[in-house]
């Protein structure tokens, strides 16, 4: 089993992020919008601007690069070239693209398709495809269900979690949809402006908060629910 035993991020001289913790299987990184999720994945992923000061160690098993690392970005819609074919797209043998399909419950026929030929919940299975094509260790999720309807939703969510159950890999989950994580996710990163302000088991933190950050978190998040509702 792969192991990420922890995750130490700093950027700009801990001003704009300084976080530590450890993925046993799979964590929920939540937070309000500037509380440091996206500056999170893109240190991981080296995006980052050139004159940001970033300090990583991540003390895991195997090496965090291209091959090794699978990235779900948060609109599949602008994930895709609109020109190309699906199959053009996932660069991996034909042999690898029908088994990721056939785990992804995807119709081999749209490989042969373009992307305004697929639905939205196929579009986003097609990039869950993309990122599995390779032999990946770690898969980032950034709000994989912010621009799904409920039922893609929840398929969605399905999905992820037998991924989870059957594939030998870590899972970073970011996410505003915290019931979504409740099935998923063992463990709980809260942000704020860049800082960990409660970590623990995913039971733990939604049932007994302790942080006063983490309780109104909660209740805005299950109030917004029910108003959606």
């Amino acid at each position: 089993m792969v192991n990420i035993d922890s995750l130490k991020i700093k950027v700009d001289s801990k001003k704009l992020l300084d976080i530590s913790f450890s993925i046993k299987s799979s964590t929920a990184l939540i937070g309000e919008s500037g509380s440091g999720k996206s500056l999170t994945l893109k240190a991981i992923l080296n995006l980052l601007p050139k004159n940001l000061k970033v300090e990583k160690d991540i003390n895991a098993d195997f090496d965090l690069n291209y091959q090794t690392i699978g990235f779900i970005p948060q609109n599949p819609f602008t994930s895709l070239s609109g020109m190309t074919k699906i199959k053009n797209q996932i660069f991996c043998s034909d042999e690898k693209k029908v088994e990721v399909f056939n785990l992804l419950d995807l119709p081999l026929e749209i490989l042969e398709k373009y992307p305004s030929q697929i639905s939205g919940g196929q579009t986003q299975r097609v990039v869950i495809a993309i990122a599995l094509s390779r032999d990946i260790k770690f898969l980032l999720l950034d709000e994989p269900t912010t621009a799904l309807d409920f039922e893609n939703k929840e398929n969605i969510i399905n999905i992820i979690k037998s991924l989870r159950k059957n594939l030998d890999i870590k899972i970073l989950f970011v996410t505003h949809d915290i019931d979504s994580i409740r099935d998923i996710c063992d463990d709980i990163v809260i942000l704020k402006s860049g800082k960990i302000v409660e970590f623990g088991d995913t039971n733990s933190v939604l049932n007994y908060p302790k942080d006063e950050y983490t309780k109104k978190l909660l209740d805005s998040s299950f109030k917004n629910k029910q108003f959606r509702n």
